[in-house]
């Protein structure tokens, strides 16, 4: 099936051999995104609330160019450097989505590009 790469630059660009998204029919798939302000490429320096923040705002401005938004997201994956911030996941998480919830995963990991302290992917499919 052929698929379509999804790139903007209301997101930040590409710092390795990946593609921010890959449309194949209805289904796209995310990279990563880590809390990286897409104007500077650097990480946001707020504090575990905005970095959350600007990872949903990433990945929203992925989605929107993919023809989508947030409330496309069938699975969501998130990967944490500590885990006692799951709460905050939860919390910033109901500020973006409204029932139905994405399935999702949280993973702690022992560290993220750039020192991130988090880090989302998804899986969106949009409708026909």
């Amino acid at each position: 099936m052929p698929y379509e790469v999804i790139n903007t630059s209301k997101a930040p660009k590409a710092i390795g051999t990946y593609s921010q998204a890959i449309k194949t029919g209805n289904t796209v798939y995310l990279s990563g995104q880590i809390p990286l302000v897409p104007d500077t490429m650097t990480l946001n320096e707020g504090d575990m609330a905005a970095q959350i923040r600007q990872v949903f705002d990433n990945i929203q401005a992925v989605a929107q160019t993919a023809g989508g938004d947030l409330a496309n997201i069938v699975k969501l994956n998130i990967f944490l450097t500590n885990l006692e911030h799951f709460a905050d996941i939860n919390e910033i998480m109901a500020e973006y989505f409204h029932l139905p919830y994405p399935a999702r995963a949280v993973v702690g990991v022992a560290a993220l590009p750039k020192e991130a302290m988090v880090e989302m992917d998804a899986i969106l499919v949009l409708p026909q």
